[in-house]
């Protein structure tokens, strides 16, 4: 989101702060349990404020989750435009989704929770189509190895399942026990994962 100076400033910085701040209490608290109260307050807007971009919790709520949409998609972005082998490709994928986890914390806390916790009253999303865009992101990777002659052509769905399946572990291993985080651990894993994958 870019600045511009005036009023059109003030007014883009309080929607974005009535978006990182309920991200955050979203994050925190789940989405039962924050009130438009508490948002506006620790965003230090009135509730007309949040009102009028938003139209009410769930609208903010929904454009949280279009915020993480295009998070997600810019990523994603960058990787199909990396140059490199398949292998190098999803390296910098897992390196760029843990750069965007870093980046966008609470984020990340918040839509992890909301896939994976209880349904707190959140409203209807299909949060299973983050899953999907990054498996048809492997798999187009993937895809693109095989056309080359890089890499020999098994099931493409096994293929996404392993990859993000190890990438994942290894990113939420790092979130739950920080202290036996290893960022070159999936590098790793990858490479014996592909020593299967090579053509011979």
């Amino acid at each position: 989101m870019q600045n511009t100076n005036g009023r059109g400033s003030l007014e883009n910085n309080s929607r974005e702060r009535l978006l990182e701040t309920a991200t955050e209490l979203f994050a925190e608290k789940g989405y039962a349990a924050t009130s438009v109260r508490e948002i506006v307050e620790r965003a230090g807007v009135s509730k007309p404020v949040l009102y009028y971009y938003f139209k009410s919790k769930e609208g903010l709520f929904y454009a949280i989750l279009e915020w993480a949409a295009e998070v997600q998609q810019d990523i994603l972005n960058e990787i199909f435009e990396a140059p490199g082998t398949v292998k190098d490709r999803f390296i910098f994928l897992y390196r760029r989704v843990q750069e965007g986890i870093r980046e966008y914390q609470s984020l990340y806390i918040m839509i992890h929770g909301l896939i994976f916790g209880p349904p707190q009253g959140v409203p209807e999303y299909d949060f299973a189509s983050y899953q999907r865009h990054m498996l048809d992101a492997v798999k187009r990777i993937y895809a693109d190895g095989v056309s080359s002659g890089e890499i020999r052509h098994i099931d493409a769905d096994e293929v996404a399942f392993l990859v993000l399946a190890l990438l994942d572990f290894s990113l939420n291993m790092d979130v739950v026990l920080p202290e036996l985080a290893d960022p070159q651990r999936p590098e790793r894993l990858l490479q014996l994962a592909f020593q299967g994958l090579n053509k011979r």
